[in-house]
């Protein structure tokens, strides 16, 4: 199996379902109402193989978020249509829509409020290095409240549950081993290049980033925040990239907090939902790749 552990495949719960990414194919598999596994399986079309100069290190974290994001979209939107949630699934120019609101609703939580909020340590010290400092706690902290209290709901609880179906089948694949659901479920739901351990990293990286550009306007800070996004995001898939491929402890221990957040955004998955990664999984992975023994659920 020393050729398929080359293969790196990534994805993301949705609703009753899990999407995975490939080399070349991205899949989403949905359990319908009626119990029946569905499979959109798609080319990926990445704007990186048409120019590849957007695979370099720092630009290749911009691009793999910036797809991830349009990619998930399309997923949930399938995926909620599959489950019987909505009656159609959404045109481009509602997925256009709906990614600019995500960005100005990131922008206005992780970016406007934490920086705006910062100016009440102004009675401490008027130190710009420790007001940035102080922002970036706070906007650490604005994000664990926000991933737990969605962690508290309950259809969200679902899809955490497929998160970790997800995790625990990309686990299996790259352990070389037979894609079963008795295989699957023998491994860890926490991965170390999750988009939780990810964001996590984002938001490390840019207290450090920030720290250093003094303390202008609030508007010229929201815009240096805004601006900044790619190297931190550029950094960032950096550290997840080398982290997940090195046994080096320095890169061990800086993704530790993302492992442990993943036990909050992670569920332990039923064997129906492991059924469903599965699916996804074996429509993502090159021909003549798949291990051998790997069951079929559809």
């Amino acid at each position: 199996m020393s050729e398929e552990k080359k293969i790196t495949i990534g994805g993301q719960a949705v609703i009753e379902g899990v999407m995975m990414r490939g080399p070349e194919k991205v899949a989403t598999a949905v359990r319908t109402p009626e119990g029946k596994i569905e499979i959109e399986c798609k080319p990926v079309n990445s704007i990186s193989d048409r120019y590849p100069i957007l695979k370099k290190p720092m630009l290749r974290g911009c691009v793999s978020l910036g797809e991830s994001m349009v990619m998930g979209i399309k997923s949930l939107s399938f995926s909620a249509k599959m489950a019987g949630e909505e009656d159609e699934q959404m045109s481009d120019k509602e997925i256009a829509g709906t990614v600019v609101f995500a960005f100005i609703l990131a922008a206005v939580l992780f970016v406007a409020i934490p920086t705006g909020a910062a100016k009440l340590f102004h009675t401490i010290t008027e130190d710009p290095f420790f007001l940035n400092i102080m922002e970036g706690i706070l906007r650490l902290c604005i994000f664990l409240a926000y991933i737990w209290g969605i962690s508290r709901m309950k259809d969200i609880q679902r899809v955490f549950q497929y998160h970790g179906a997800e995790h625990k089948t990309i686990a299996c694949f790259e352990a070389g081993e037979a894609l079963t659901v008795e295989n699957v479920q023998k491994y860890t739901r926490l991965h170390k290049r999750c988009g939780t351990s990810f964001l996590l990293i984002v938001m490390m990286v840019s207290t450090v980033v920030f720290a250093f550009l003094g303390w202008p306007d609030l508007w010229l800070r929201i815009l240096s925040r805004v601006v900044l996004l790619p190297v931190v995001a550029g950094v960032s898939y950096e550290i997840i990239r080398f982290s997940a491929n090195s046994d080096n402890c320095i890169l061990g221990w800086a993704i530790k907090p993302g492992l442990w957040l993943q036990l909050m955004t992670t569920r332990q998955p039923d064997d129906d939902m492991v059924e469903v990664a599965i699916e996804s999984a074996k429509a993502v992975i090159p021909e003549g790749k798949i291990p051998a023994g790997t069951a079929s659920y559809i």
